[in-house]
């Protein structure tokens, strides 16, 4: 593995919280706990879509209503996507975390069933050259297309377009973090258990450390980051600052950075 060491302290830090969250003591309360309920495919890439796609505000409160949602479809996600009749499907109207609701959990039901009539849901994502038009470098970045070309396709036929705004817009300079997340797992390979690695049509190494709040403002204070807004833009500069460390696996440090956010004493270290 390709690694590029520029600061003693710093370099040390990130592999130390990245080795520390990175293994399957991390899993239980995390979002990703609801997808390793699985081991099929498809299950794995449906309960992963949704976990992901709820993954903001409160994380008890995240993996409580993800179970839920995993139960409403009898813990076979595929099965109820693909074979669940009108009366199973409106099980769903009950469903409801923050602003995500049940007529954005059947938006989503319908679209990955058209998804998987035809090529699957990991075909949506497949690598494609962005825009020539857009000027902004962090627009040109390839997981900025790959991100659009996937809300595009899945979901011009939503019913409901509100739905659409739970996948974010790289192009409009959302963050995406959410869809980042969502592709960390899907596609990072490692062998700690943590990530799934089992889509191995995008490049580990072009993929976009998710950012948040709290990623941010640890990333700031280590000197990763210096733009003020956590948007698209900031979320490319932070992975080519992590790129520094590791070339072809940045998004270990995604690890690293949840990691000095909940034990921000460990920041005194470079201080």
């Amino acid at each position: 593995m390709k690694e590029q060491r520029t600061n003693n302290a710093l370099t040390d830090l990130l592999f130390e919280e990245a080795k520390k969250y990175n293994n399957k003591c991390f899993i239980e309360d995390d979002p990703i706990s609801i997808p390793h309920k699985f081991t099929a495919k498809h299950d794995i890439e449906i309960s992963a879509l949704f976990a992901a796609t709820i993954a903001w505000g409160n994380r008890k409160s995240i993996l409580k209503n993800g179970n839920q949602l995993m139960q409403l479809m009898d813990f076979a996600p595929y099965q109820f996507v693909m074979h669940a009749s009108n009366n199973e499907l409106l099980g769903l109207n009950k469903f409801v975390h923050r602003t995500f609701n049940g007529q954005d959990a059947l938006a989503f039901v319908d679209a990955l069933r058209k998804a998987y009539n035809h090529k699957g849901l990991q075909a949506l994502f497949t690598p494609n050259y962005p825009d020539i038009r857009l000027q902004h470098a962090a627009y040109m970045h390839p997981l900025a297309a790959i991100i659009f070309n996937f809300r595009y396709a899945f979901t011009k036929s939503f019913k409901w377009q509100r739905s659409a705004k739970h996948i974010g817009n790289p192009y409009k300079n959302s963050s995406a973090k959410r869809m980042c997340m969502f592709l960390r797992w899907m596609v990072r390979q490692d062998k700690n258990g943590v990530d799934f690695g089992i889509w191995r049509n995008i490049n580990p190494a072009d993929l976009i450390c998710p950012l948040d709040v709290h990623s941010g403002n640890v990333a700031r204070q280590l000197g990763l980051l210096t733009r003020p807004q956590n948007d698209w833009k900031a979320a490319v500069a932070l992975t080519e600052s992590l790129k520094q460390y590791n070339t072809n696996d940045p998004t270990i440090f995604d690890f690293a950075l949840f990691g000095m956010g909940v034990n921000s004493k460990r920041l005194a270290v470079i201080n």
